[in-house]
C-alpha cells in the first residue's frame, strides 16, 4: 500500500492498495456513488431507501465535507485498470453515531471480489498509522448479514449491541494498531 502524506487534515488524502486508489471526491464521481445510492437493496440498512441522484450528490458533498470538520473522512474508491468509482470506504463520524466508524458502501456489481476487503484493512492499517488513538468501530444494522461478514472478515468483534436510527444496531470494533 503505498499513501500520499497528509495537507492540512489528519490523515493522507490518497491511499493506493493493488487493485484499488481511495482518493478525495471529485464531481465525476457522482454516477459511481450514485450506482450505489439509488439501489434499495444497498441502501437497505442505511437510508433505508433508494437516494434521487440530487440526493446522492449531497450524500457525497457531506462526505467531502466530513474532511473538513473532522479532519478525516471516507474516500471515494477507484478500480485502477478502469477508472471506475466503485463506491465509498473510509472513516466517518457524525455527531449522533456513538464512535468514529470505519464505513463503507460499494455498488451491488461490485460485490463479492474483495474490494471492501481490501479498502477496508488499507483504511484499518492508515488509521492505525495516522490516528492510532481512535479506537474505531462499525455500526451495523443487526439485520445487515453481508457487513457483518465483512466486518469480522477484517478482524472487527462484535462488542454490543444499542437502539439506532429506531433499529437495533450491532457495535463491531476493529482491531487496535500494533
Amino acid at each position: 500500500m503505498s499513501m500520499d502524506g497528509p495537507s492540512s487534515f489528519a490523515i493522507p488524502t490518497r491511499l493506493e492498495t493493488a487493485r484499488l486508489l481511495l482518493r478525495s471526491f471529485t464531481d465525476a464521481d457522482l454516477a459511481g456513488l450514485h450506482e450505489h445510492y439509488s439501489d434499495l437493496e444497498c441502501t437497505r440498512y442505511t437510508y433505508r431507501r433508494a437516494l434521487t441522484e440530487a440526493a446522492t450528490w449531497r450524500a457525497m458533498a457531506s462526505m467531502a465535507g466530513h474532511w473538513l470538520l473532522r479532519g478525516y473522512g471516507p474516500y471515494a474508491v477507484e478500480e485502477k485498470a478502469t477508472g471506475i468509482t466503485l463506491g465509498t470506504v473510509g472513516l466517518w463520524y457524525p455527531v449522533e453515531w456513538p464512535e468514529p466508524e470505519i464505513k463503507w458502501a460499494l455498488a451491488r456489481r461490485h460485490w463479492g471480489r474483495g474490494y471492501a476487503s481490501e479498502a477496508v484493512r488499507a483504511v484499518q492499517r492508515m488509521a492505525g498509522e495516522w490516528l492510532p488513538e481512535l479506537r474505531l468501530i462499525s455500526l451495523i444494522d443487526s439485520r445487515n448479514e453481508a457487513s457483518i461478514r465483512l466486518a469480522l472478515a477484517v478482524g472487527a468483534r462484535f462488542e454490543r449491541e444499542m437502539e439506532f436510527a429506531d433499529a437495533t444496531f450491532h457495535v463491531y470494533r476493529h482491531p487496535s494498531p500494533g
